[in-house]
């Protein structure tokens, strides 16, 4: 009979065998989500490339992974004594089992959601367990789930450890050859750098899950001088303000490194209240059948077709929209320490004597989104101060979008008794796994898809607008309705432009006429376009500027994920990853290829470009420049 002469090395790799079982399903599930979703097909080389490259970087995390087991085993000899030991064993392989289907099943669960591996956002859910673990609780079976894991594990390890406890042989000391194997391993996955692909979905496919999150907690802060290109400051800064130079602004100063500049009215004086809803997960694809509701706003709206959110993630929205800058890598200045006290869209605001106020459905603790608020002088009003009674649906992320917007009416109602202007920051969740809502109130059942929680999501926007033309106050409000993100940001490359594609919608009947905007803009550009309705002259800190007064051929907008950063003109996109150097690649709104490429000085042009915008935001965040007093004395 075949007997095991090395019982330690072989129960590790077994427990080995099991990891890159559980990882090449994995990527098999992926691959057919991939080509279900993105309709992606790979030919035979580089499906067999993906799982070479995948088996090897999947190999070095288990080190890391098992590294007290490995130290357990091979130092402790009595574990295998007697029956006692050899389930102590056998529980420790059950653990493991248990914490590798887990992590597959999260995996595979995550890329059906986001189309990648694990990324800041896993980073992100572990840190708010609350409303993550009623998210998954309300999302998915976890029950049965967790039991179906738990199950499987103590399959695996019956049919892997049966056969291995019979023929195992009990050593008689400690193995210094097999300790010193898995000790270089060991360090040699601290030093691994994964094998990875040019293309976005072919490098997210070969990747292990683990590495992923270990690697997105690492990087979730970018220090854009440490790991992007820098150019030289007064170059960058005689580029910037070529580019924020409008007519009708004058910058304060003459100095090279100037960026503000006072913004002069092109049109009369208007001070109506302003109502701003920003609504989740809100890409211009979704509009449709689904949202008869927002079709009929837009027919009567001043419409911007072509804005292109910031980013991927809610607090990105919140930044480009508040403070009118490019997205800075790594995490949301929403997110930041010292992100308060920053010039931004309230500072306008409470200028001209308005009160300022955020409302969101769910508790602003969330991605420090009060802190944020509060700290940039905005009052909160968030599920604390919603009355238990006035709550009639509720789900892991907040209230629902119908309950949402009566505490909005509420406040908007109390801030018009007091006799002053007020705008509001309106945040939706609706639109969000679950995607649960009240029953009967669409016709696609609750928590069923996405598409029921877009067409709720519309449905309470338009019994919002019917309760608040009610109201004293409608005829003078101007509502400002955009996506914070899209749905999917996931591609073949790591910035596709059309899946940050918004829409935005300026609505004030007989006050805004109907219009359509086709000028390329971005997300960070409605604070400065919003002023230019208003007729109003003011001091800007603002990256943004006035789709209104831009041209089409000089149309940009930024788009990032935490770490690639986009810059994109009517004809191109310029890329830049960390440690590398930028890339220009044709593009145009309409998804058709350009005939020829670029000329080299027309690209080194638009690489300068992108690189003044995001060197300079960073640089003012960083020093302090961007500072409410340091922008307007």
């Amino acid at each position: 009979m075949l007997r095991f002469r090395n019982a330690r090395g072989c129960f590790l790799g077994l427990l080995l065998l099991l990891w890159l079982a559980v990882n090449a399903v994995v990527r098999t599930a992926m691959l057919v989500m991939a080509h279900r979703s993105l309709q992606s097909s790979f030919d035979w080389p580089t499906t067999i490339a993906i799982y070479f490259r995948g088996a090897i970087n999947d190999l070095f995390p288990y080190f890391l992974l098992t590294l007290p087991l490995m130290i357990f085993l091979l130092l402790k000899r009595q574990i295998w004594g007697g029956r006692s030991g050899r389930a102590i064993a056998s529980a420790a392989f059950w653990l493991y089992a248990c914490a590798f289907l887990f992590g597959a099943v999260a995996e595979a669960l995550f890329w059906d959601e986001f189309g990648s591996r694990f990324n800041f956002i896993a980073v992100d859910y572990l840190i708010y367990t609350t409303e993550v673990t009623r998210n998954l609780v309300e999302s998915y079976p976890l029950i049965p789930l967790l039991s179906a894991v738990a199950a499987g594990a103590a399959l695996f390890s019956l049919l892997l450890l049966r056969p291995f406890w019979k023929r195992a042989h009990l050593p008689a000391g400690r193995s210094p050859l097999l300790f010193a194997a898995c000790l270089a391993m060991t360090c040699a996955a601290f030093l691994y750098t994964p094998l990875t692909s040019p293309d976005r979905l072919e490098r997210e496919l070969s990747a292990n899950g683990v590495w992923s999150l270990f690697s997105a907690y690492r990087h979730n802060a970018l220090d854009y001088r440490e790991f992007y290109p820098v150019a030289d400051d007064a170059q960058c800064a005689a580029r910037l303000r070529e580019e924020l130079r409008e007519d009708g602004t004058r910058f304060l100063t003459e100095q090279p490194a100037e960026w503000r500049r006072d913004v002069v009215a092109s049109r009369p004086k208007w001070k109506p209240n302003v109502i701003q809803i920003v609504v989740e997960s809100l890409g211009s694809n979704l509009l449709g059948k689904n949202t008869p509701n927002l079709n009929r706003i837009i027919d009567k709206s001043l419409f911007l077709s072509r804005l292109m959110a910031t980013g991927t993630r809610t607090v990105r929205g919140i930044e480009a929209l508040t403070l009118s800058l490019p997205p800075t890598p790594g995490s949301s200045i929403v997110r930041r320490p010292d992100c308060g006290e920053l010039f931004s869209i309230g500072t306008v605001f409470r200028e001209k004597g308005y009160d300022t106020a955020f409302v969101y459905g769910g508790f602003g603790y969330f991605d420090n989104m009060n802190a944020f608020f509060s700290g940039n002088g905005f009052r909160i009003v968030d599920r604390s101060d919603i009355p238990r009674e006035d709550v009639t649906f509720a789900n892991a992320w907040g209230v629902c979008d119908e309950d949402l917007f009566r505490a909005a009416l509420r406040d908007a109602d109390e801030t018009w008794r007091q006799g002053r202007p007020f705008y509001q920051f309106v945040l939706t969740t609706s639109n969000h796994r679950p995607f649960t809502y009240p029953n009967g109130k669409v016709s696609i059942p609750s928590g069923s898809s996405r598409s029921g929680a877009v067409a709720y999501t519309d449905y309470a926007i338009g019994e919002f607008f019917r309760e608040a033309a009610k109201k004293p106050w409608f005829r003078d409000t101007v509502f400002v309705i955009s996506g914070d993100h899209t749905s999917s940001a996931a591609g073949h490359t790591d910035l596709p432009p059309d899946r940050y594609h918004i829409p935005a919608i300026f609505y004030c009947p007989g006050r805004i006429a109907p219009a359509k905007v086709d000028t390329l803009c971005s997300q960070a550009d409605i604070p400065p376009t919003l002023f230019d309705l208003l007729g109003w002259s003011y001091r800007s800190g603002f990256f943004g500027r006035s789709a209104l007064r831009t041209k089409p051929e000089n149309g940009r907008a930024w788009i990032s994920t935490y770490q690639t950063l986009g810059r994109l003109t009517p004809n191109s996109l310029v890329t830049m990853e960390p440690l590398r150097e930028p890339s220009v690649a044709p593009w145009n709104f309409s998804g058709t290829k350009e005939e020829s490429p670029l000329e080299p000085d027309v690209e080194d042009s638009l690489k300068n470009a992108a690189i003044a915008d995001y060197q300079i935001a960073h640089d003012l965040f960083t020093s302090g420049s961007l500072k409410e007093e340091v922008v307007l004395r």
